[in-house]
Formats: C-alpha cells, sequence, structure tokens
C-alpha cells in the first residue's frame, strides 16, 4: 500500500501516514549512506537531487494529513473532532518516535525529527480546520518550513567538513525560500482584505452619494409645489430616503 489515502479509513490514516514516514527515512537514509560512502562531491546532481527529495517528503505527508483531517470551511470544525483529531495526532506521534528506537547514531535524531515533523504540521493543519483564518493556514507554511529544515540539516550530519557545510547551506536556504513565500503570500492575502474594505467602504460611499442626489432632485420637485401638498412631498421624500 502506497502513502495516498486509497481505501484507508479516516481514523487510521494518520497511523498510516506515520509509517509511510518511518519507511522512507529507512530507505532514503541507506541510500544517502550509500552515497556518503562513495564519498560523492558537494556539488554532485544525484546527491543535491536526493537531498531536495529528502525536503519534499514532509511536505507531501502534511498535504496527506491534510486530506484526512479534512478542508477548512467557513465555520472550521467541531471541537469534539477537533479533539479526536488532536489525540489521534498524539498517539501516532508516540508510536512514531517508539518506532525510531531501536535506530542508533544519526540514523536515529534522523527518525526523531521527521516524526517531530510531521506531528507539528499535522497540529497545525489540523488548528487550520478547526480555526480557518489568514493566520492559521500561514502557520501551517510556517510549521512544514521548520519540519523540513529539521530534517534536512540532521540528515547532514551523515557527511563532514565542505560536504556537510554546504549540505547545511542548502537546506537552509530552501528554509529561507519557503518562509518568504509564507510571507509573501501572508501580505498578499492582506492586501486583498484590504483591498476588498476599501471597496465595500467605496461602493457604501457611492450608494450613499447617489441616494443624496436623488433625495435632492425629489425635493425639488417639490417646490413646484405649495402648502399642504409641498409639505406632503417633503414628507413623503424624506421617508422614502431615510432622511429626518
Amino acid at each position: 500500500m502506497g502513502c495516498d489515502r486509497g481505501g484507508v479509513r479516516a481514523g487510521t490514516y494518520i497511523a498510516h501516514l506515520f509509517r509511510c514516514v518511518r519507511q522512507r527515512t529507512d530507505r532514503r537514509l541507506r541510500l544517502e549512506q550509500a552515497a556518503v560512502s562513495r564519498q560523492q562531491p558537494a556539488d554532485d546532481p544525484k546527491r543535491n537531487n536526493t537531498m531536495k527529495c529528502s525536503i519534499l517528503t514532509l511536505t507531501a505527508i502534511a498535504a496527506a494529513i491534510a486530506a484526512t483531517i479534512g478542508e477548512p470551511s467557513a465555520a472550521g470544525m467541531s471541537k469534539p473532532d477537533y479533539q479526536a483529531s488532536k489525540d489521534r495526532i498524539a498517539a501516532e506521534y508516540k508510536s512514531a518516535k517508539a518506532a525510531c528506537g531501536p535506530l542508533s547514531s544519526n540514523a536515529k535524531d534522523v527518525c526523531m525529527a521527521q516524526a517531530k515533523g510531521a506531528e507539528k504540521v499535522a497540529l497545525a493543519e489540523l488548528t487550520a480546520s478547526y480555526q480557518p483564518t489568514a493566520k492559521a493556514r500561514n502557520d501551517v507554511r510556517l510549521a512544514r518550513a521548520e519540519a523540513d529544515y529539521a530534517v534536512a540539516k540532521e540528515k547532514c550530519d551523515d557527511q563532514s567538513g565542505n560536504a556537510k557545510d554546504v549540505c547545511v547551506k542548502e537546506a537552509k536556504a530552501v528554509q529561507t525560500a519557503a518562509k518568504a513565500d509564507a510571507k509573501a503570500q501572508m501580505k498578499t492575502t492582506d492586501a486583498k482584505a484590504e483591498a476588498g474594505k476599501q471597496i465595500a467602504e467605496a461602493r457604501k460611499d457611492a450608494s450613499a452619494d447617489k441616494r443624496d442626489a436623488e433625495y435632492a432632485v425629489a425635493k425639488e420637485k417639490c417646490d413646484a409645489l405649495a402648502g399642504a401638498a409641498k409639505d406632503t412631498c417633503l414628507g413623503s421624500a424624506k421617508a422614502n430616503f431615510g432622511k429626518s
């Protein structure tokens, strides 16, 4: 079974995802350790591609967890559903952490970083579903950037010297880019919200100006009358246009 949802029930899908984390971690560690043993240079495309692929792991898992939790709705999810999902994430993190126990050295550190990162991103996704705000969605993007970086940095410990330094710099560059994208997205969201507010206010002002102009026309028509007829006309005009 792959890491896609398929026929897996929602209640067990998070467990399925954490198993995928462990499996992918083991496979990638074997590949990367083999690459290190061959002493690939820091600028080797194969090593760089392997690292970039690893950095994408948590993002893919987080997206799948988001599908399990459900898309954020205008009203958010119910509190019981939120608590149940939170408990499941905590349980699966505990299970994933325990699975790292038999490992040793950096393999264990990478495994733990994967588990912690997956938990943090899952919790951020859950919060965004429970309280679907622009800030909550931005927090998800930041959580992914932090989790990806933590894992990538741990993987760099399998190397040494300049190769390790380059690896760390690459991981940091990816994190910086992700955070910059998140910041830009947040600014865009804020700008759209502010623009929407200004448009609504402009429309309100335009509507008021139109009604004032129409009221002026109605009053002017009343001037053709006299006495009680004029008074009645003015009273009707005021009532129609909400004037006192």
